[in-house]
């Protein structure tokens, strides 16, 4: 009777041992039975079985064995060995298929030189080249997923430098150009050029948003587009900047030598290049461009006027005559109004 009761009151303490501060029993067989392992006996049936059984007492069950990939023996519900070892087989299975695939999609340098930069190289040589209004037979969603591709694999540093020498040369063969052409024709291929590098850079800055998101932006600080911008500048306007303002300022002196809209193209553009161009040419910049000069003071009214009367008589010594009397009118209310127009432009209030 006494070994029983020492048995119950040993039992109890050990069950009571195990219960944790939520109240899980876990010598009894509940939760976190199969992490433990086989329950211990209680402790009174212990000194009994170390009193009667014959023979060295039973050594403690080996701890469980990792199998590969994290999966531990003995941790399958129900203590199923068999069906836990081929749910450890399959898992690792699945594991080298999904290792695989993502080592087969890998792209080494090698694969960027000789795949993936001549598509790219290709596309902008296409871009850069391209006339207003051309079509372009190039996937833009193929240069999209190629870009992508390449970021992804850590290649954007080797291909923001590949884009850099590729433009840079591209624009060297423009200067170049530049130079060899005559007078006559150097204010209209100065803007043909500076077009169509403003325009390709409206395709190339999107193309190449993700090197622009995760390495320019991230890691140099930088825009793409103000690179490529810079880029212009530095290899073709300042290089000609010298030469061409000399002859926008003569061909402003004589009107329509050069179209309206071509003047407006290249002052406009040497602006966003670089706006201290202003002060090479004040007047000519403020015909194009807003608040160039000083406001405008009542005291100067009479003479804007009469510098309106005087581009007047100009256009007339041009062949702009005065038709009918309806013209006639038109201008005279133009030279009336004249005053006030260009203290508007000038920001008189």
């Amino acid at each position: 009777m006494e070994e029983e009761s020492m048995e119950e009151e040993g039992g109890g303490g050990c069950e009571a041992m195990m219960d944790d501060q939520n109240h899980n029993n876990w010598g009894a067989g509940g939760y976190g039975r199969h992490l433990l392992g086989p329950a211990a006996p209680p402790l009174g049936e212990r000194f009994l079985r170390g009193t009667a059984a014959a023979g060295p007492p039973a050594g403690p069950e080996p701890p469980a064995m990792p199998e590969a990939n994290g999966v531990l023996r003995g941790c399958e519900p129900g203590d199923a060995a068999g069906n836990g070892g081929a749910g450890a087989i399959a898992a690792a299975i699945n594991i080298n298929a999904s290792t695989s695939k993502f080592l087969m999609n890998v792209i080494t340098i090698e694969d960027y030189k000789s795949t993936y930069w001549p598509k790219l190289d290709s596309a902008i040589d296409q871009l850069l080249t391209q006339s207003p209004g051309d079509y372009i037979p190039i996937s833009y969603e193929q240069i999209y997923s190629c870009v992508y591709k390449c970021v992804c694999q850590q290649h954007s540093e080797q291909m923001y430098s590949d884009l850099i020498k590729k433009i840079t040369n591209h624009l060297e063969r423009v200067s170049k150009e530049l130079q060899a052409s005559p007078p006559d024709l150097y204010i209209e291929r100065f803007n043909i050029a500076l077009g169509q590098y403003m325009g390709a850079l409206q395709s190339i800055v999107p193309l190449f948003i993700y090197m622009n998101k995760f390495y320019i932006e991230t890691k140099l600080n930088r825009d793409l587009k103000d690179d490529l911008i810079k880029l212009f500048t530095e290899h073709v306007a300042e290089k000609h900047i010298y030469n061409l303002m000399p002859l926008l300022l003569e061909a402003q002196s004589t009107p329509f030598q050069i179209t309206p809209s071509t003047m407006a193209n290249i002052v406009k553009g040497l602006y966003t290049l670089r706006p201290e161009w202003v002060q090479m040419a004040p007047a000519l910049f403020s015909k194009f461009i807003p608040n160039i000069l000083p406001p405008a003071v009542e005291s100067e009214l009479q003479e804007y006027a009469a510098q309106d009367q005087k581009l007047q008589r100009e256009l007339m010594q041009n062949g702009f005559t005065r038709g009918d009397q309806s013209r006639k009118r038109a201008g005279e209310e133009l030279t009336y109004n004249g005053s006030s127009a260009c203290a508007s432009s000038r920001g008189y209030r």
